[in-house]
């Protein structure tokens, strides 16, 4: 004999149980991790060859970008004149070697950190040169491609006292 409140009881459960069974996502990081490696590849023979667009495509629409000593730069438009002055030093040659990437668990954000060095001609043809680290946070779009929104550098060289 069934009693009046097992039925509707039995038949919630049986409605909770999908609800109640955690979906497993996805563990994605390895390859989140390697993609973004390829990145920083590609990144390295973008500057080569000087392809503002390239460095460009890789930020996202709201990106920042914080040079040392210099005001923060945010926006494409802005990010792409920022590169493109940048670039057009003359004989600049510039590595960046990465160190380290970290993908999140939720598999939306990431941040990688490493080193640069460059060198270019100054302004009377003296020698420049450089060398530091970096940081960039990077998000996953819904289409799946990862876009840098924050980048920050810092030169590991004692700072220039003014001239007066």
């Amino acid at each position: 004999m069934i009693r009046r409140w097992s039925m509707p009881f039995a038949i919630g459960l049986l409605c909770l149980a999908p609800a109640c069974k955690q979906q497993e996502a996805l563990d994605t990081r390895a390859a989140d991790e390697r993609a973004i490696r390829d990145m920083a590849i590609e990144y390295n023979k973008a500057v080569a060859a000087k392809d503002v667009e390239w460095i460009v495509s890789h930020y996202s629409d709201d990106a920042s970008v914080l040079p040392s000593n210099q005001p923060i730069v945010t926006g494409k438009e802005p990010i792409r004149a920022y590169w493109t002055k940048s670039l057009a030093a003359p004989g600049l040659s510039a590595t960046v070697q990465l160190v380290k990437v970290e993908v999140a668990r939720t598999g939306d954000l990431a941040y990688t950190h490493g080193t640069y060095s460059w060198s270019a001609e100054g302004p009377k043809g003296q020698p420049l040169n450089d060398k530091g680290k970096y940081l960039l946070v990077y998000r996953k779009g819904p289409d799946g491609k990862w876009k840098v929104v924050t980048g920050s550098s810092n030169s590991d060289l004692p700072a220039v006292p003014p001239t007066t």
